[in-house]
């Protein structure tokens, strides 16, 4: 197996966001050209440029050409259980001699596992070298931190993970040691780096490290790097109010990632509404009174910015009993944070644990500190067909949980991801609310609809919720 893998840096002189885009270095015998670019202040003509290299970037990874993402900051380590793992990665990295850096990503990829080991021990220097008096517990919480950003930034690049592999990644406003030195990391396995430094630089410390390569567009401060918006084929909408804010922590990724298998197994435990779902299969189907009742399992949930203003809303899905609510990716990475309502509870639930997303399947999963209800999640017994009748239940225009009823009118490809189209109306807030059959079981979460059309409306599909949600079901 081999283990050696080394980069080189700056084979070509690029010095802006075009150049950067259209950058690919090349790999030969186990050594990558790789670029760390610093692009200081945001010209008057680049929020445009970083628009299209946004969307050209994101067209290719879609296609299968490369990687790319593209984060507003790196994500807190806040949950003890995320503290506790990749405590024990650390710990098994020390033990390894420093060799091997076992995280999620690359669980079963021992050769990256051998050469990320290896480049951990030689950020962690750099952090030596930076800062006098680093003790083994400041070094033990930027190696977890590290390992953490691993996982929550690029995993779908390294579970792919070949030396020869395109991957590129943009973030802005990165002045701190220990994310500068992430990211520098990030090129010694293989990335493009861009950093958009619209309001402030590194420190000259930091600079005279020689790790990236500098360029000044212009004086800090004057234009601010754009948010990510997602690439539209020009007909969709996705159900959104503003422009696309960071996920929890900060971060905005944008990752293509392969739809995974349609996964057939159950759960034994079932909730007492699924135990009456499953009665009524049996027997007869519920009447919209009794659909409209299931309400108080889907909650509003509202986005705030690091400023803690409200920036839009979205709707969620009770699923897990210890506080597990399914949502749309491009819901929950807006925020900072969030505040969730929920149906005859006058306590407003705060929470900025973002526990999984996929961007492409757009679904993620918050969880806040309380006991839920969840809704069961339809089994596939029988096929969907067009005609079926379906409810709709969701937060549109900020009015809580509104019950809405229509028919599955077809089954939609988007984007390489089966989607359901259906006619119960929703509008911009009643993203992440649930699509029912009349048994009261989630066959779809409301997703986007078509502007020209009216009633025309978009879900993915139960068979991608239950795969991507298991272990959080209750």
């Amino acid at each position: 197996m081999q283990t050696n893998f080394n980069t080189r840096y700056h084979v070509m002189e690029i010095s802006s966001v075009e150049a950067f885009m259209n950058v690919k270095g090349g790999c030969s015998k186990g050594c990558k050209d790789v670029y760390f670019l610093r692009i200081t202040g945001v010209g008057r003509t680049m929020p445009e440029e970083i628009r299209q290299m946004d969307q050209i970037l994101t067209e290719r990874m879609n296609r299968g050409q490369g990687f790319y993402s593209r984060l507003n900051g790196l994500p807190r380590l806040a949950a003890m259980e995320d503290a506790e793992f990749y405590g024990g990665c650390y710990e098994s990295w020390l033990s390894s001699g420093k060799q091997d850096a076992p995280i999620k990503a690359a669980m079963e990829n021992q050769q990256l596992r051998r050469i990320l080991g290896g480049i951990c021990a030689e950020i962690l220097s750099l952090l030596e070298q930076g800062k006098q008096g680093v003790s083994s517990s400041i070094g033990k919480n930027f190696m977890v931190k590290v390992l953490f950003w691993l996982d929550q930034t690029v995993p779908l690049a390294l579970r792919n993970w070949k030396p020869e592999n395109t991957m590129k990644v943009v973030c802005r406003d990165i002045s701190k040691q220990q994310e500068y030195l992430f990211f520098y990391l990030l090129t010694r396995l293989g990335f493009d780096v861009l950093l958009l430094q619209a309001r402030q630089d590194i420190s000259p410390e930091l600079d005279r490290l020689g790790l990236s390569r500098k360029c000044t567009a212009a004086d800090p401060g004057q234009y601010e790097v754009p948010e990510y918006e997602p690439v539209s084929d020009g007909e969709i909408r996705t159900e959104h109010t503003v422009p696309e804010k960071p996920q929890a922590g900060g971060v905005r990724v944008a990752v293509n990632t392969r739809v995974p298998e349609r996964d057939r197994r159950t759960r034994e435990m079932l909730s007492a509404r699924e135990n009456r779902a499953d009665s009524g299969r049996m027997g007869r189907e519920l009447t919209y009174e009794e659909l409209a009742q299931l309400a108080s399992s889907v909650v509003q949930i509202m986005i705030h910015d690091s400023r803690g203003e409200a920036i839009g809303g979205g709707s969620g899905i009770m699923i897990g009993r210890e506080g597990y609510i399914l949502t749309n990716n491009h819901v929950a990475c807006r925020g900072r944070f969030y505040s969730v309502r929920i149906e005859d509870d006058d306590q407003v639930y705060q929470t900025d644990e973002m526990i999984k997303y996929n961007s492409v399947l757009d679904l993620a999963v918050l969880r806040i500190e309380r006991n839920l209800q969840p809704l069961p999640i339809y089994k596939g017994q029988k096929k969907l067909v067009r005609g079926q009748r379906v409810v709709a239940i969701g937060s549109p225009l900020g009015l809580f949980n509104s019950v809405s009823d229509g028919i599955i009118s077809g089954f939609r490809a988007i984007e390489g991801v089966d989607m359901i189209q259906f006619t119960a109306p929703i509008s911009n807030g009643s993203s992440g609310g649930a699509v029912l059959n009349m048994y009261g079981e989630v066959i779809g979460i409301s997703t986007a609809g078509f502007d020209a059309g009216q009633n025309i409306n978009l879900a993915v599909g139960y068979e991608y919720i239950r795969n991507f949600v298991q272990g959080f079901v209750s």
